[in-house]
């Protein structure tokens, strides 16, 4: 390896005097601390979605790989960089750098990332490339590392970047698996559907009900009434309007959830336009805008998918699309909600997650009579992914189970073994950490009354909840 470091660097050496001795000089004082990519990172963020995520991504892959590069490999394997009189004076830095030539900073920071956002945005990722092997090779070019630094440099980024999978898991682009509904019928134009648009979801000022009225001409629009719960608002218009072929909703996952539970009462297809600010459920059916919807509506293209239920004490019957969760989980929904957009869901969801933790106090309750102490619940309409810390989507919308999360409280240390769990990834291994799918699930609670919250909007108090999965209840459309 030394002779073919050597004979590579006397090789190019040999080279004439060319542009690209300046531009390479730039280029590596650019990426001097991952200026270069902490700099791309910043504009990726301020876009929503996948670029976000391979924002932070990129980030956590840096921060990690330089602590390996610095912290393990230039220390345990030092080695002297190339000799300054090897190369011409033209393309030597001015003042090189004195620490071990092993391996690369420059090269692993630039693999970290590039790897990190391809998988996240692989086009994005694939069009960085040239530029993360202009910033690896630019340090063989000015002198400061022999090729197999840079090699073994780029290794460790890579593999780095692949490793936070481990702890934040890919989110898959395709959309949850479920079985094709044969009784849904095609409207052309919005002929026969009643569409609630709740105009205060997502983005302010942003009323989508003109767009709707181009795109279905025929549905009839139903406003929020304020003060008036949805549910009894959608179910006092269907009876006062005769026979509704569809019911529609465009809004978050409150508005869906309530809708949902409207259509499935009443044998309805339900038709999502996701205008909500995260839109969990349409994300997970496949629907990502109004034409996806309206395309799946003219085709009759339509899934049926199961819902969760949960009895609260003596009250009716409460139906959920995404979650339902008890204790802590209402505080550590709303506060990873609310940092979501600046960093992220994942980081947002350890950090809320140890704030709760930190201030909760343990509940006793009974889990389908077995004693348990907990800090919280998360209750989940179908088996979500990951099998950790930050449940995030479904690759099955018709399972036709809950998946039923807790962390103990009853164990000495519960917390702290928790969260060394979440950091390693091994919480399946750790006794403080339940995860299991069930089709039903009952809680009794043995103390106060704690709050329900359902698809992430706290509703209710109680201290019995009976949870059920109903299978294939909702008959919703989806594009083929």
């Amino acid at each position: 390896m030394r002779s073919a470091d050597h004979g590579f660097v006397l090789h190019s050496a040999t080279w004439p005097r060319s542009t690209a001795d300046p531009a390479l000089r730039r280029l590596t004082h650019l990426a001097d601390h991952s200026k270069l990519w902490l700099g791309l990172a910043a504009v990726m963020a301020t876009r929503r979605g996948r670029l976000r995520r391979a924002a932070l991504r990129g980030t956590s892959a840096i921060a990690f790989t330089s602590a390996v590069t610095n912290g393990i490999g230039k220390p345990l394997l030092p080695r002297r960089r190339p000799a300054a009189d090897l190369l011409p004076h033209r393309r030597r830095l001015r003042t090189p750098p004195s620490s071990s030539s092993f391996p690369s900073g420059h090269a692993a920071s630039a693999a970290a990332f590039t790897t990190a956002v391809a998988m996240e945005a692989p086009q994005l990722g694939l069009a960085l490339l040239p530029l993360a092997a202009a910033v690896a090779y630019s340090r063989v070019h000015a002198g400061v590392h022999w090729p197999t630094d840079v090699v073994f440099g780029a290794a460790i980024g890579s593999t780095v970047a692949v490793a936070t999978s481990r702890w934040w898991p890919v989110r898959p682009t395709a959309p949850g698996l479920a079985r094709p509904s044969t009784r849904t019928v095609a409207l052309e134009d919005g002929e026969g559907v009643v569409m609630l648009v709740n105009p205060s979801s997502g983005e302010p000022a942003r009323d989508p009900s003109d767009e709707l009225s181009r795109l279905l001409p025929r549905a009839e629009l139903v406003h929020p009434v304020p003060g008036t719960d949805l549910v009894e608002q959608l179910h006092t218009h269907l009876e006062s309007t005769g026979e509704a072929k569809a019911l529609g909703v465009a809004g978050g996952d409150g508005s869906v959830a309530a809708a949902a539970a409207v259509a499935a009462t009443r044998g309805l297809p339900l038709l999502v336009v996701p205008t909500g600010t995260f839109n969990h459920f349409a994300r997970d059916l496949g629907v990502l805008d109004a034409q996806d919807s309206t395309r799946a509506l003219r085709s009759g293209s339509a899934v049926n998918v199961d819902l969760g239920t949960v009895l609260v004490d003596d009250l009716p019957q409460q139906w959920f699309i995404n979650t339902a969760s008890l204790g802590g989980y209402p505080d550590m929904v709303r506060l990873r909600e609310k940092w979501a957009p600046r960093w992220g869901k994942w980081p947002a969801g350890a950090a809320a997650l140890v704030r709760v933790l930190a201030s909760a106090e343990p509940i006793p309750v009974r889990i389908n009579g077995i004693h348990r102490k907990i800090w919280l619940m998360f209750v989940g309409n179908n088996g979500y992914q990951p099998k950790g810390l930050a449940p995030t989507w479904r690759p099955r919308l018709d399972t036709g189970v809950l998946d039923v999360r807790y962390i103990r409280a009853d164990l000495p240390f519960s917390r702290t073994r928790f969260v060394v769990g979440a950091v390693t990834g091994a919480l399946f291994h750790n006794r403080a950490y339940v995860q299991e799918e069930r089709d039903r699930v009952r809680v009794e609670v043995l103390g106060s009354p704690v709050a329900l919250a359902r698809d992430g909007e706290v509703s209710l108090m109680g201290n019995v909840f009976d949870f059920a999965a109903r299978d294939g209840a909702l008959h919703v459309y989806r594009p083929e």
